[in-house]
């Protein structure tokens, strides 16, 4: 009885045993699996990150050609930059010279006095000249008497014609502020003079030169008020036409250009001016 109960027992036990063996192996299938898909996951994930860093060395290389690059564009910049400085100030230059050029022709054309050569003017606020007379004819001197001494005074057109001059070497020096000075003291001076009108001339000049664009319009309308039939008239035109071109005001300054043709179709500023309204 009792080997047969046991038997018994064990018949029953079986399957039981047989479901845990079987769920353990379901597990380990579980957990092979899933070890396999970590593995696999793992391997992306590193196949990735080397993806990554390749194209990390790869765009810092880029990084570096460019940042070269830009180097070398800036030094070629810098050499172009440098070039354009010395032929800016070359054409600053000859621009002094050519106007000094033709202020020197112009002032011949309007019978100016020159700077060397020339007969000393008569100052028409001067008192009539006295004839000089032959020593004979002078009374002698009583006796006893000391002499009168008698200082040649230097002639009014002489220091015009320094004052001017110095004014203008201001000018061709670059030194403006001082020609500015200059060529207004000789306006004020010597407002007669038939330098006058290109004193006032290089006044505004000076100016446009020094950015000052302004006041190089007023200076130049104030010559063309003052002396309106001066052969300066149509250089201070085409000035002020070039400051209001400076000063974004191109309207203005075509009215300007055309009002230097109509009045002025000869001069060689309606010439200019001209070229400027073609290129409009």
């Amino acid at each position: 009885m009792r080997a047969a109960f046991v038997a018994l027992a064990l018949f029953c036990a079986a399957p039981a045993a047989h479901a845990g063996l079987f769920d353990d192996e379901e597990a380990r299938k579980q957990i092979a699996a899933t070890s396999a898909r970590l593995d696999q996951v793992q391997k992306d994930l590193e196949a990735r990150l080397s993806t990554l860093e390749q194209q990390a060395k790869n765009q810092s290389l880029d990084l570096l050609r460019d940042l070269e690059t830009i180097k070398t564009d800036l030094a070629r910049i810098r050499g172009q930059i440098e070039v354009l400085t010395h032929e800016l100030s070359e054409a600053q230059k000859r621009q002094r010279d050519l106007y000094v050029d033709l202020d020197s022709r112009l002032r011949r054309m309007e019978g100016g006095p020159s700077a060397a050569g020339a007969a000393p003017a008569t100052d028409p606020a001067a008192p009539p000249a006295v004839a000089s007379a032959p020593a004979s004819a002078l009374p002698a001197p009583a006796a006893g008497a000391t002499p009168p001494l008698t200082v040649p005074a230097a002639p009014p057109a002489a220091n015009e014609q320094r004052a001017y001059d110095a004014a203008l070497e201001a000018f061709k020096r670059g030194d403006y502020g001082g020609a500015i000075g200059g060529f207004q003291s000789f306006v004020k001076t010597y407002p007669k003079s038939a330098l006058a009108p290109s004193a006032q001339y290089w006044v505004g000049n000076a100016q446009f030169a020094r950015r000052e664009y302004r006041s190089a319009i007023a200076s130049q309308r104030q010559l063309i008020q003052l002396w309106p039939d001066s052969a300066k008239v149509p250089d201070a035109l085409l000035n002020i036409a070039s400051a209001q071109s400076e000063l974004g005001e191109g309207a203005a300054a075509r009215r300007t250009l055309e009002e230097l043709v109509g009045k002025y179709p000869q001069s060689e500023s309606a010439a200019k001016a001209k070229q400027r309204l073609g290129a409009r």
